[in-house]
């Protein structure tokens, strides 16, 4: 997963070797026969996601503009007649959980077994069967690392017991049910965003999503034709929405847009900005408040320049989003700033954090010549910092959930 691999022998010494996830397939099918025993029914996965831009929007109602990588949590499943799941993780080595279905309730089980008990019950409680299960999990996508690695959860396992039980769901059920499995059961205040990015995402697009209108559309995104590459910057902060931050910027917002009569703030038109802020008390709501309206217009406008082919010239609304995140919604770290900085000083096109912020990862736009040299700049920042090294990779649109083989 982090591991650094040659590229050949032409390489000068002390340069970061740059892997792509592609090709990374957890062996979830082999776990199952040797903690479990036997053989699944049916392998299913999900994948991890990165966001170009548009970033805390989507519990505004407002616009956003992921991708799947290839980065996956695989999960093997067979079915069982007794009402009961009995999960193993390749993450949890010698941990067995084992739930009952009849009466599951949120609370009954936490920790990393909550995000599979957890899709059973959300399933449930959107009117869709879940039958009891042997799974095994496993998965390639980092915790911490702000790529969703808990929505790759959800929406594997929801897919599994669903599809087991004879139940087909669309993409965008499926995000709402794994959307509700970690806002509920496990309860963490997350949008939308994710988990339809782990459902419904398609190789070689973004996921135009706008959450208010619940339209979606793919639209290509091939930086290769513009002579760049995805470079991902895992800071290795470790990242968690479930620390109280993410919820307090939540509430902030949404407190914002009651007390200026909206329902959402993706309501307030870039023109109508100003005269929103002057209805607010205090300078932190306010700058809350401008960042969710300038970053749906960022969104807007990397849209148009990708229908375009114009990859390239997303760089500057990449620059602007990292700023604000980093000085208006406050989400930012010292290890995501240094990654930004370092990585646009070595002749980046554009980066920003990627994610919820309080640490995670920092998406980086950069030709494919001077990949190693942004890597290099990176990687020394760090060191000069004292930071714990990076991990870097490189990342490209994959598909989004479905059964593998």
């Amino acid at each position: 997963m982090g591991h650094r691999i040659g590229r050949g022998s032409g390489r000068r010494p002390g340069r970061p070797v740059l892997p792509s996830v592609r090709g990374a397939v957890p062996r979830a099918a082999e776990l199952f026969g040797r903690v479990l025993g036997g053989a699944p029914d049916a392998v299913f996965s999900a994948p991890g996601r990165v966001n170009l831009i548009g970033e805390h929007t989507d519990y505004n109602q407002g616009l956003v503009l992921p991708f799947a990588i290839d980065a996956r949590a695989q999960v093997a499943v067979r079915a069982r007649d007794d009402g009961r799941l009995r999960v193993v993780s390749g993450q949890q080595p010698g941990e067995t959980v084992e739930v009952n279905l009849d009466g599951l309730e949120p609370g009954a089980v936490t920790g990393w077994a909550g995000y599979v008990a957890g899709a059973a019950w959300a399933l449930a409680e959107r009117g869709h069967r879940a039958a009891g299960a042997d799974l095994a999990l496993d998965s390639t996508v980092p915790v911490g690392a702000g790529l969703s690695s808990s929505a790759a959860v959800e929406c594997s396992t929801a897919l599994a017991l669903a599809t087991l039980a004879g139940d087909r769901l669309a993409p965008e059920e499926l995000a709402r049910v794994a959307q509700l499995d970690e806002n509920r059961f496990v309860g963490v205040p997350c949008g939308l965003m994710d988990q339809m990015a782990s459902s419904a995402s398609r190789a070689g697009t973004v996921l135009f999503f706008d959450v208010g209108a619940d339209r979606t559309e793919h639209i290509p995104f091939d930086p290769a034709t513009a002579g760049l590459v995805t470079l991902l910057v895992d800071t290795r902060a470790h990242h968690s929405l479930a620390d109280g931050q993410y919820a307090r910027r939540r509430a902030t917002c949404e407190a914002a847009a009651e007390t200026l009569g909206v329902d959402s703030l993706s309501r307030i038109a870039p023109g109508e900005l100003d005269a929103a802020l002057a209805g607010l008390g205090d300078d932190e709501t306010r700058r809350r408040v401008r960042h969710v309206v300038t970053e749906n217009e960022r969104v807007r406008a990397v849209v148009e320049l990708l229908r375009t082919g114009a990859v390239r010239d997303i760089g500057p609304a990449m620059v602007a989003s990292h700023a604000s995140l980093r000085d208006d919604f406050e989400v930012s770290c010292a290890e995501l700033d240094v990654a930004v900085d370092a990585a646009l000083a070595a002749g980046a096109a554009g980066a920003r954090m990627t994610g919820g912020g309080f640490g995670g990862s920092v998406i980086a736009l950069v030709d494919r010549d001077r990949v190693d040299e942004v890597g290099a700049a990176v990687t020394g920042a760090f060191a000069r910092a004292g930071f714990t090294a990076p991990v870097l990779r490189l990342v490209s649109p994959a598909d989004g959930a479905g059964a593998d083989g």
